[in-house]
């Protein structure tokens, strides 16, 4: 069988003896070298004439990480940043044949890492984007050595609590953004995160387009999948007035938010900064009663389990475990 791969090469892909004899896989740059290698082993084959030893891949890692990149990675939505990162990643290996490494060139880069203060999260998305390269290059017949990360498990995590701001941490920052900060933009898309549980780059992002009355449509989200969200009249006129002048919120508005947290006095849990604003949202609706299943539409997680990290925050939560446990049918007394 010969296809056309996704990289624009042509790949011969056969077994000469049938189901369960040698298989031989070879890619060329044009269809007609394809068509003449095929011709070629099956005439060997018929003549009982042993084929070859291939040629072994010698594509250093950066040459496949290219590969990957044009034929896969540049139509995802964050393609461009995780191609240099892996770039990075490669000249760290010291870019070697690619079809030679092995898993524990990896655990030993990412010992390194853990020695650097790299955090084990950091760690766990590189060895995620190593995978998907090389998952993807098998799966499209574009190498045809095996995935050689594919076994190493990734660093275990224990779940970080989510912090949230009470009322008065609210006021303190809200008024450093309204009263000291010189971006024009950065209270309105701190608002609007507050308001609607967005992350701040869906905030930030937000253009007049994406506004009707009452409620607001992020389409440049992490799941890349649209959602609309309510909104008060008041922020609405608000937004659409601000849009209307401005064109757009800018880039830079989430370090004028991160400098008002910082003469706030607000202490944050470390790295939450930048969604402070969405798990204080999604915080405070749990404790007013709201119900979980909502939320997870206003906040647009795929999984319910990503949700469920505010469930406990109800201020019904776990309640039956009173009214419904053994003791209560048993009429056993204390």
């Amino acid at each position: 069988m010969i296809k056309k791969l996704p990289s624009g090469r042509w790949q011969v892909d056969i077994q000469p003896g049938g189901r369960g004899q040698k298989r031989v896989r070879k890619s060329f740059d044009s269809k007609t070298e394809a068509q003449r290698f095929e011709r070629w082993v099956l005439s060997q084959h018929d003549s009982g004439t042993p084929i070859p030893q291939l040629k072994k891949d010698r594509r250093k890692l950066l040459e496949v990480l290219e590969t990957w990149y044009l034929a896969h990675g540049k139509y995802l939505r964050d393609g461009e940043r995780r191609y240099r990162h892996l770039k990075r990643i490669a000249e760290s290996f010291g870019n070697p044949m690619a079809s030679k490494l092995t898993a524990n060139d990896y655990l030993v880069y990412r010992a390194l890492r853990i020695e650097d203060g790299i955090s084990p999260k950091t760690c766990n998305n590189d060895l995620g984007y190593l995978n998907a390269v090389f998952n993807e290059l098998h799966r499209t017949g574009e190498i045809s050595y095996a995935n050689p990360f594919s076994k190493i498990r990734p660093i275990k995590i224990q779940e970080r609590e989510m912090g949230y701001l009470d009322h008065d941490q609210i006021r303190a920052i809200f008024t450093e953004l309204k009263e000291r900060t010189t971006n024009p933009h950065a209270f309105l898309v701190a608002r609007l995160s507050l308001e609607t549980g967005a992350r701040w780059s869906e905030a930030e992002g937000l253009k007049l387009d994406r506004l009707k009355p009452y409620r607001v449509t992020y389409d440049q989200t992490k799941s890349g999948k649209k959602r609309s969200v309510p909104i008060s009249k008041e922020l609405y006129k608000t937004l659409k007035a601000h849009l209307e002048e401005h064109g757009s919120f800018g880039t830079s508005t989430i370090s004028a938010f991160r400098r008002a947290v910082d003469r706030s006095g607000v202490n944050l849990p470390q790295g939450q900064c930048a969604h402070i604003l969405r798990h204080t949202f999604a915080s405070h609706f749990m404790m007013n009663g709201g119900d979980i299943l909502t939320l997870q539409r206003v906040l647009g997680h795929s999984s319910i389990a990503m949700t469920m990290r505010y469930a406990h925050l109800s201020p019904t939560h776990l309640e039956a475990a009173v009214s419904l446990n053994p003791v209560v049918f048993s009429g056993l007394s204390i």
